[in-house]
């Protein structure tokens, strides 16, 4: 079956960096355009960056461009999102999802705070 796999989550500085990795199975990666979101505390799921089953084509949300980098290695099966200079209003569960499906994982945890 399908399995998204998030990680690289955890508590960073106001300003530092982290790096989101996101390994899939259960279809055939490169053939899915794919996507992060975000779940700040109490809001619903926003689309933070997207990405074509190349890599050729990438969107961001207007709030992280600049600062946020969506990645694809389809040798790996692994999704990235880069994520620089970070705010704590960026602070959320971070979730790859397979696009045109429901296909989550379960997220990972950023906390961004001094």
């Amino acid at each position: 079956q399908v399995q998204l796999v998030e990680s690289g989550g955890g508590l960073v500085q106001p300003g530092g960096s982290l790096k989101l990795s996101c390994i899939a199975s259960g279809f055939t990666f490169r053939d899915s355009g794919m996507s992060w979101y975000r779940q700040r505390p109490g809001e619903g799921r926003e689309l933070v960056a997207q990405i074509s089953n190349l890599g050729m084509s990438t969107d961001y949300l207007d709030a992280v461009k600049g600062r946020f980098r969506i990645a694809r290695n389809n040798g790996l099966n692994t999704l990235y999102l880069e994520m620089n200079n970070l705010k704590p209003e960026d602070t959320a569960v971070y979730f790859c999802k397979r696009n045109q499906y429901q296909h989550w994982g379960r997220g990972t945890q950023v906390t961004v705070s001094s």
